[in-house]
């Protein structure tokens, strides 16, 4: 008998709780947008448009600081792409100037048909 009275008065504490739980979860004020034009009196419907303004302020600073920080980021990586194109740009102007000098210096030409036909000399005297 009494472990019956035991049992029943557990069933009896899960079955009250916990809709006690679930009505205390949904009167938590969750941040959000809500209709003021339900409420009846002012004092409310002012109380209601504040929280939405709180709310909207809040958001927009949130925003404001993401999309500042993703504008500083994409600025950084303009400045490192910036500095990329300098080197490269000293790089392509030095083999320019490297190709110029050696297409002017008539020594350079004469040097490399010659160059090339060595090897082939060298190759004859080896088969003779």
């Amino acid at each position: 008998m009494i472990g019956r009275t035991v049992t029943a008065l557990k069933f009896f504490s899960i079955g009250v709780s916990v809709p006690l739980l679930s009505a205390a979860a949904l009167a938590q004020d969750v941040p959000g947008m809500e209709i003021c034009t339900v409420e009846k009196t002012m004092e409310r419907r002012t109380s209601c448009l504040q929280s939405n303004i709180d709310f909207l302020q809040k958001s927009i600073a949130k925003l404001a600081a993401d999309h500042q920080q993703k504008i500083d980021a994409a600025r950084a990586q303009i400045e490192a792409l910036k500095v990329s194109v300098i080197s490269l740009q000293k790089i392509v102007d030095d083999l320019k100037g490297a190709q110029k000098k050696a297409a002017e210096d008539p020594k350079t030409k004469a040097d490399a048909p010659a160059a090339k036909e060595a090897p082939q000399a060298a190759k004859e005297g080896e088969k003779k």
